[in-house]
């Protein structure tokens, strides 16, 4: 039976050549898209899932606010997690790991080699995170100090074949540091929060420890079996007082926390789980770019609806084509046939429609998954999607999307009753569907939703590029590692001043995008701290030519000069600081830091205001920030203005090896650090553009189906108003008013939905574009426009059919 199905199934597929095309292209587009967003969505849910009882750890997070400042970050003091091993029998087992030097230049012969997210980590490293040891023992792999472990990538590239524990690994150039290695693991897997090669001993951390106030470290617990990690947050108000108020009362004139939260000030401490990190988790000092559980969200959704729409055409031709199909069951009724296997028939045709149109979605996306690469960040290959796990899904997936496309032209193509049939009985109305029409206004609605959507997201991010930043980012050329050149690191940046295309030059511990090296302090007023006047700020250190090098503004006072021995103590603040000191010109004014104890508060006088500029995403407001004067930095930045910047970098890269000793040479441009900064949107961008349009394609490819089975039925209607008179735009405007109609409603129903969604996306931002209405206008004359291109094609078609040959054929 079932071979006769197909077989059946297969010959009405080749006797309507067009709208079997039509079904198959929508439905292959739509589950191409699925498969890609499938691919995507299932990774990032995928984050850490890999470890051993992922369920059981966490990372401790902390959010301070003091004096008007807030830092909501990744980081904890460098006793927590001790004190939580120590205090709370719940907790099994903490790890820290400290990354301020997470940049090393490691020795390989005669030459460095830069290796990037590097850390030192507690000696409990393996049995928070039991990643597969490959060599060594991980139990006494870091207890000792000037210990390293190496993953095996790692081992490989500095060792060669062959095993690396024994061998030593240095460090450094100035002050080289030997360390031996006593543990070789598998390669971190690319789904995980962080990622990194080289784990050295916690013991060579260089630091003061024991300060509950100072937040510099990664703290992750495990928690035993079956603990709740909400109760144990709960119990951190009592760690608070215990230990961190003590402390903070020799740092800050404080008598209770209740003094501390009634002047609008909070510490909190909170634990959030090691699988919501990656896309639940924007804290400050973030290992990484991490995703965004919004978007996995936004993603599923499109993948959905594409499909749905793709579905949807199905059903509006199966029901549309129903006439032709009316005589066919009629026969069969009263030959015998039970509806139960006329439904197996038409269900039938779907799901072989569905398994037609999944060979060629396979093929489609093997061929588009690279470009799905570049544009997702990821690194998919067509050998991902046939692994072990996804195959039940492969399988399954075109006989759920038959089910669904065929389910309801099945029960409604089988519902004709065969007398009201074989005497062409059939109700007048069922060509004009009221659920058919429910279906195109469903497909337009989504498409204008993409569409505006899309729109807007664009023009934010053209706002974000546009937006004076109170910077220069453009033609900001960075050179990196610089602080390695030792003695020569001032006579490299003076040499390269001197050459043509080279503005102007500085030192750049500290740059104006997220993720650069951040330091803060706590200033105040007066020279005892208290709850009053005391407030957190950023803390750069620069040299005089850092605020010129990147085209900041000094709107009071002066820069720093090398000529005044005094700026040493003095101290350059934004706009924002001075707004929260609350001077109209603080410059000669003095700004305290230190422990509180006034014989110990350090005097810095206000020599310059800086007008605020972005020094962090736009998602932010614009924090208080200080610039001390140094001369040194890791990187520097060189203000450049050359038609040919690579024959500039290598000339720069040519005067670099000469200074330097087998060091490599690394460089960025600032305005690509600062797009990083909004990859994500960008990301998010591009693919609903490029969903934006295959909905629209999808909807008018079933559009273009329905007016063509429409225009063939309503042949002789034509032949005989153009007999009567009728004009070829009476005739066009006959048969596309209803779908023109059915988008106008889809309009009304897509613009309150899109604003809202875009209303709540740019609620993120604190800087952010408005929603003109022109958008929601041009969109939908867009849409309008291409859906009328879509039926007048074929109506125009219809209209100038000879109405001789129209009539003589009935």
């Amino acid at each position: 039976m079932l071979r006769n199905y197909l077989k059946i199934a297969w010959r009405n597929l080749l006797k309507n050549k067009l709208y079997s095309v039509i079904n198959v292209l929508g439905l292959a587009i739509g589950l191409c898209c699925f498969l890609l967003i499938s691919l995507y969505v299932v990774d990032e849910l995928s984050y850490d899932r890999y470890l051993k009882d992922a369920n059981r750890i966490y990372r401790v997070h902390s959010d301070i606010k003091f004096g008007g400042t807030e830092m909501k970050m990744a980081l904890s003091s460098d006793p927590f997690g001790p004190t939580l091993k120590k205090d709370y029998p719940e907790v099994e087992q903490y790890v820290r790991l400290f990354a301020e030097n997470s940049r090393r230049f490691i020795r390989k012969g005669n030459a460095f080699l830069v290796e990037n997210n590097c850390f030192n980590a507690d000696s409990t490293f393996f049995e928070v995170f039991p990643f597969k040891i490959i060599e060594g023992d991980a139990k006494t792999a870091l207890n000792a100090p000037n210990t390293v472990v190496l993953s095996k990538s790692a081992a490989e590239k500095f060792f060669g074949a062959g095993s690396a524990v024994g061998k030593i690994l240095t460090t450094g150039v100035n002050n080289p540091q030997e360390y031996k290695v006593t543990a070789v693991y598998e390669d971190i897997p690319q789904n995980s929060h962080f990622r990194t090669n080289v784990i050295f001993s916690f013991k060579n951390v260089d630091y003061s420890f024991g300060n509950f106030l100072s937040h510099n470290f990664y703290t992750y617990i495990k928690l035993k079996e079956g603990a709740d990690y909400k109760q144990l947050e709960g119990k951190f108000d009592g760690l608070i007082n215990k230990y961190i108020l003590p402390q903070a009362k020799a740092f800050v004139d404080i008598k209770s926390m209740d003094e501390f939260k009634k002047a609008g000030n909070y510490i909190q401490y909170s634990l959030i789980p090691l699988l919501d990190i990656h896309l639940k988790s924007n804290k400050l000092y973030e290992f990484g770019v991490n995703g965004n559980i919004e978007y996995v969200y936004i993603f599923s959704i499109v993948a959905v609806f594409l499909l749905l729409i793709a579905c949807i055409n199905f059903m509006n031709l199966s029901t549309a084509r129903s006439a032709n199909r009316a005589k066919e069951v009629g026969i069969r009724k009263v030959l015998g046939t039970e509806r139960n296997s006329l439904i197996r028939q038409f269900m039938a045709e779907s799901i072989l429609t569905s398994y037609l149109a999944f060979g060629i979605a396979l093929v489609l996306t093997t061929i588009f998954l690279p470009y799905f690469n570049q544009i997702a960040g990821k690194e998919f290959t067509p050998a991902t999607m046939y692994q072990p796990t996804y195959l039940p899904f492969l399988l399954t997936l075109p006989l759920g999307v038959g089910v669904l496309a065929g389910y309801y032209p099945s029960f409604f193509l089988s519902s004709f009753k065969p007398i009201e049939v074989l005497k062409s009985k059939l109700n007048a109305n069922f060509k004009r569907s009221n659920f058919r029409n429910v279906l195109v206004t469903f497909q337009f609605a989504t498409s204008l939703v993409l569409v505006i959507s899309t729109f807007i997201i664009y023009r934010q991010l053209n706002y974000i590029q546009h937006k004076n930043l109170g910077f220069s980012k453009d033609q900001v050329l960075v050179v990196t590692g610089t602080s390695s050149l030792g003695e020569n690191n001032r006579v490299f940046k003076e040499e390269i001043k001197k050459m043509a295309g080279v503005k102007a030059g500085a030192f750049a511990g500290y740059l104006p995008v997220a993720n650069s090296s951040r330091s803060d302090n706590t200033y105040s007023k007066t020279a005892i701290i208290d709850v009053k006047n005391g407030f957190n700020m950023q803390n750069w250190v620069i040299d005089e030519e850092y605020i010129p090098t990147l085209g900041m503004e000094i709107i009071k006072g002066r820069n720093f000069s090398k000529e005044f021995g005094a700026d040493s103590s003095s101290i350059i603040i934004n706009e924002e600081t001075a707004k929260m000191l609350g001077y109209d010109d603080p410059v000669g004014k003095n700004l305290y830091s230190g422990t509180g104890n006034a014989s110990e508060t350090s005097t810095l006088t206000i020599i310059g205001v800086v007008k605020n500029f972005h020094y962090s995403s736009m998602r932010e407001n614009v924090g208080a920030l200080g610039f001390r004067y140094g001369r040194s930095g890791w990187d520097m930045a060189f203000k450049v203005n050359t038609s040919d910047p690579q024959k500039l970098i290598k000339q720069i890269e040519s005067k670099w090896k000469q200074l330097s000793t087998g060091m490599p040479f690394n460089y960025h441009f600032l305005d690509e650090s600062f797009n990083d900064m909004y990859r994500a949107e960008q990301r998010v961008g591009t693919i609903a553009l490029i969903f934006a349009i295959l909905t629209i394609f999808i909807a008018c490819l079933g559009l273009f189906g329905l007016i063509t089975y429409i225009a063939e039925q309503r042949t002789k209607e034509i032949g005989v108003r153009k007999v009567l008179g009728a004009s070829l735009l009476s005739i066009v405007g006959l048969l596309s008013k209803d779908f023109l109609k059915l988008v106008a409603i889809a309009f009304c129903i897509a613009a309150p939905l899109a604003y809202y969604a875009m209303y709540a996306w740019l609620e993120d931002f604190a800087f952010r574009a408005e929603i003109p209405l022109w958008i929601f206008g041009a969109a939908g004359a867009a849409t309008m426009l291409l859906a009328f291109l879509t039926v007048s094609f074929q109506s125009i078609k219809a209209a100038l059919m000879n109405p001789v040959k129209s009539l003589k054929s009935e």
